[in-house]
């Protein structure tokens, strides 16, 4: 399996190194050009973003009981083909099309886009993203979601909620009308700590609050009780196939072929790296054991805050904000469950919303054009500021909106039998592991 996934990967990357040596090249619909490596390399991006959607799903489904991991890896293969149609019918053009002049006259689609030009590559890029964003909320709602309901969710988060909030950042790769980016001193998220990551993390938090915690999570004092998730290895086994596609998140974000792609490579293996060994030390710290949870949570919390400046930083600021993000992982995930009291059984909150904001501020302070600790002064770190407040407050206000509205209409949350019994049987009739289920209550 390895062997033929590295020789698929050569094969493309080989492709586009030859195909950018091609004189053919690809029009947009701003009137310029990008070469067939550019076109090949961003798709490649694409490919291994939409391969995060596997990372996800296993890391998921490893951290929460056996009896509802087959609900889980549902609701990961239902947010991208849900997002993939929503996106494509009205996401796309509502973050970068009609309402920013970009398309001409339809939202929907692609309509009057000849084949063959750089938007259907694009597309195709940022498919990938929206869908992402999209399952970072199935983690934190684990366990005790009803399954329809959490496809609605889906839905109004690929077509609406993070086009809106992506126009404000990238509409400006349309025509200019992103206004996040026309701060006076730009806002900067380069490949979506805050764009992505804090937004679908703002989200769980609301879908989290609104759903409540699991059966027997709190006890009557309100001291919570710590529910294993049932198999590390293939949470574990999530975590590399993320890693490995966050080159294509962070560094297919080029969107091009060039010397800036080894560097954001680079920065970016640094922070996961720089997140992991900090979050086991001060595990060990705190808990006297090297914690594997929260390890692997350190990885993603450091790749998660190198995402917004990994193209700015330097290697050795990338090794620093990942390892503030592997620390402060950990104090956000007890904070959360033991301070906030709300049950995120994956730490989807903490890596995703805490550590992606403050990669995005972190921006402020290591960019090395004007960041703060390199003689810009405050300008950038109040942009970073003002970029990741209005995130929070977009997303977390629009979750708790979306989510009660749910929670009174159709229903949230699955009955207390079914919780119990595993949403694995309930929901979908089957069971994770036939022959081999060992069903725990608590």
């Amino acid at each position: 399996m390895r062997a033929t996934i590295l020789s698929i990967v050569a094969l493309l990357a080989l492709g586009a190194l030859a195909a950018g040596a091609d004189d053919g090249v690809v029009r947009d619909l701003k009137g310029g050009t990008h070469s067939y490596g550019d076109v090949l390399w961003t798709c490649l991006g694409a490919f291994l973003v939409c391969f995060m959607q596997a990372g996800f799903a296993m890391v998921e489904a490893g951290f929460i009981r056996a009896k509802s991991a087959v609900n889980i890896l549902m609701k990961n293969v239902l947010d991208f083909s849900i997002g993939a149609v929503s996106f494509f019918l009205v996401g796309f053009g509502l973050m970068f099309g009609v309402s920013n002049g970009y398309f001409g006259t339809s939202l929907f689609g692609m309509s009057g886009v000849p084949a063959g030009n750089w938007e259907w590559t694009f597309l195709m890029f940022e498919t990938a993203f929206a869908a992402a964003a999209a399952t970072i909320v199935s983690g934190a709602m684990a366990e005790r979601t009803k399954f329809g309901s959490y496809l609605i969710y889906s839905v109004v988060i690929t077509m609406f909620i993070y086009p809106v909030f992506g126009s404000w950042v990238w509409g400006d790769a349309a025509l200019g009308h992103g206004w996040l980016a026309h701060l006076s001193t730009p806002f900067h998220d380069f490949a979506g700590s805050t764009v992505v990551h804090s937004v679908g993390g703002w989200l769980a938090f609301a879908g989290a609050i609104c759903l409540g915690p699991r059966l027997g999570k709190y006890g009557p004092t309100g001291k919570p009780k710590f529910i294993m998730g049932h198999n590390i290895p293939l949470a574990t086994l999530g975590v590399f196939i993320l890693w490995f596609c966050w080159f294509g998140f962070n560094a297919g974000s080029t969107n091009a072929i060039n010397g800036s792609v080894a560097t954001v490579a680079l920065c970016t293996n640094l922070g996961g790296a720089a997140g992991a060994l900090t979050s086991m030390c001060i595990s060990m710290l705190l808990f006297k054991t090297a914690d594997g949870s929260m390890t692997l949570n350190g990885a993603l919390a450091g790749l998660v805050a190198i995402t917004a400046g990994c193209d700015v930083v330097s290697p050795l600021a990338a090794l620093v904000i990942g390892g503030v993000a592997g620390v402060l992982v950990v104090f956000a995930v007890i904070f959360v469950d033991r301070v906030l009291k709300v049950d995120d059984p994956v730490g989807a909150v903490s890596v995703h919303g805490f550590c992606g904001a403050w990669g995005t501020l972190a921006v402020g302070l290591f960019s090395v054009k004007n960041g703060l600790f390199y003689g810009g002064g405050f300008g950038q770190l109040v942009s970073q500021l003002i970029g990741a407040a209005t995130a929070f407050a977009w997303a977390f206000g629009m979750g708790m909106i979306l989510f009660t509205v749910i929670k009174k209409t159709v229903g949230l949350r699955a009955s207390a039998d079914e919780e119990l019994r595993g949403l694995d049987i309930g929901e979908h009739g089957m069971e994770s592991y036939s022959g081999f289920q060992i069903f725990s209550n608590l």
